[in-house]
């Protein structure tokens, strides 16, 4: 049997991971895929009663309801594949305020020293280091959120103040040097954390 193309050339599922995420988050997960149901049964109620008045190569209304369903078929099928493919553990904010800060840790506020290979230019950041999705600025610290999971983060964790790493990061390689350490303050983490929201997924087609 042929292989069907869009199977020969489709960009492979990302690997399983374990997902850092604040509590609420599998709630959220879980509220968003019920809100998506409840919306499509009431896009195929709009269709049936589109469908019932008449001639559909001109019934746009039809059409729309039906490419509308398509659409939070797709929504609904990538959020299963992205609660499937991952496991989730939830942690508590409060304990980042007393973490130990020998090395970079989930939770801990850092300045990192980025020196470009290429160009040998220098740029240094002062980073919360935070759970998935986050990416919010405090504008008072000019602290910025910085997903675990994200290729700087994942470079970086286990990292000791003044310890030097040569990394490969999307924009090319890097030097980074971990130039402090601390635990957030209480002030920062509400000005930080905001509402969780659901994942932004994009449509995995087959």
């Amino acid at each position: 049997m042929p292989l069907h193309r869009k199977k020969i050339f489709r960009i492979p599922p990302p690997a399983p991971t374990t997902i850092y995420v604040r509590p609420g988050y599998n709630r959220v997960l879980a509220e968003e895929f019920e809100a998506l149901k409840i919306k499509r049964v009431g896009l195929v109620a709009d269709k049936v009663e589109a469908h019932s008045q008449g001639d559909l190569r001109e019934n746009f209304g039809f059409k729309a309801a039906k490419d509308a369903i398509r659409a939070v078929d797709r929504k609904m099928t990538a959020l299963d594949r992205f609660v499937a493919r991952n496991s989730f553990i939830e942690v508590d904010p409060a304990t980042w305020l007393t973490k130990p800060t020998n090395f970079l840790q989930l939770g801990h506020v850092a300045t990192i020293e980025k020196q470009d290979m290429a160009t040998k230019r220098k740029h240094r950041f002062t980073f919360l280091v935070t759970t998935h999705g986050e990416t919010a600025v405090d504008e008072e610290s000019g602290i910025e959120c910085l997903p675990h999971n994200s290729p700087l983060a994942t470079a970086a964790l286990g990292l000791a103040v003044n310890a030097e790493a040569k990394v490969r990061l999307p924009a090319g390689e890097a030097i980074l040097i971990v130039r402090s350490i601390r635990n957030p303050t209480q002030a920062e983490l509400d000005r930080l954390l905001t509402a969780i929201k659901p994942p932004e997924i994009e449509d995995d087609e087959e």
